[in-house]
């Protein structure tokens, strides 16, 4: 596997849109239907992108004109709300299909954050990929980056990303947050997924959170963004000219949950300037 991630990876790099690794065994419960789920909507994803971007050119034809079709009214603005009015004390990012070049653009401008607060990630991934994606981001951020640890304590300073695998969440120990992962179904067709991690930081920093959703397929981090916001705290998504697949930040600005939506080279300015006390 760790091969496979390296050639994964640098695939990304020279310009592939995403990876999906076979099963280790199609013999493992559910590992199939997994295996083609997420082929069939990789794919079906890419296809729409394709044909939003494809500029439409005039073709000569022999059959019979067909009537004009209507044009299509212009899409309406995206609703956004104001940032939450505490000052945030953790921030939480979800990604899934290109994130993980999004990951390593946004962690290397985040560092006075990740100095002052403790940075947790949820990025949809098998085991061991997220293992090597860690020691990635460690390098991008010049910050301590590893999988979660059920138990640990969460601290400043420190980067926390979802081991493959296992759904990620913080609960409160004593005084402390703490790491905490299970085993449990699927969330979202994921495991890790977003949600769980969006949801459980609110019962450690009820308002203090900034979410961050980040390109990728699917509606992942929006029910937990939509708690977030109840909360008192913030989302901030990718918007969908920088995101390889406008899913879950997608589903996050149609559902007017967003106090900003920006190109992946503006979030980290505006995560910094927000954790600062920037509420505009």
């Amino acid at each position: 596997y760790t091969t496979l991630f390296r050639s994964s990876f640098k695939a990304l790099s020279l310009g592939a849109s995403d990876y999906i690794p076979k099963p280790e065994s199609t013999r493992e419960k559910g590992a199939a239907e997994t295996f083609h789920h997420d082929l069939i909507q990789k794919i079906r994803a890419f296809g729409a992108k394709a044909r939003r971007a494809r500029p439409a050119v005039a073709s000569p034809s022999l059959a019979p004109a067909l009537p004009a079709e209507k044009a299509r009214p212009a899409a309406a603005p995206l609703t956004k709300r104001a940032f939450g009015l505490q000052t945030p004390r953790a921030l939480v990012i979800g990604s899934s299909t290109g994130g993980p070049q999004a990951l390593m653009t946004l962690v290397t401008e985040l560092g006075p954050v990740i100095d002052r607060c403790p940075v947790l990630i949820t990025q949809h991934m098998p085991p061991t990929f997220t293992t090597i994606l860690a020691e990635h981001l460690a390098r991008s951020s010049r910050r301590p980056a590893h999988e979660g640890i059920d138990g640990e304590p969460v601290k400043p300073g420190q980067i926390y990303l979802a081991p493959g695998g296992k759904h990620m969440r913080v609960v409160r120990r004593g005084a402390e947050a703490a790491i905490a992962l299970d085993d449990g179904p699927a969330v979202n067709f994921c495991k890790p997924a977003v949600d769980p991690l969006f949801t459980s930081a609110i019962d450690v920093w009820q308002g203090g959170v900034l979410a961050v959703i980040l390109t990728g397929m699917g509606s992942d981090g929006m029910r937990g963004g939509k708690e977030i916001v109840a909360a008192g705290g913030s989302v901030i998504a990718q918007d969908e000219a920088s995101s390889v697949v406008w899913g879950m930040p997608g589903a996050a600005a149609n559902a007017g949950i967003c106090a900003a939506i920006l190109p992946l080279n503006q979030i980290a300015q505006k995560v910094v300037r927000v954790f600062a006390g920037d509420r505009s």
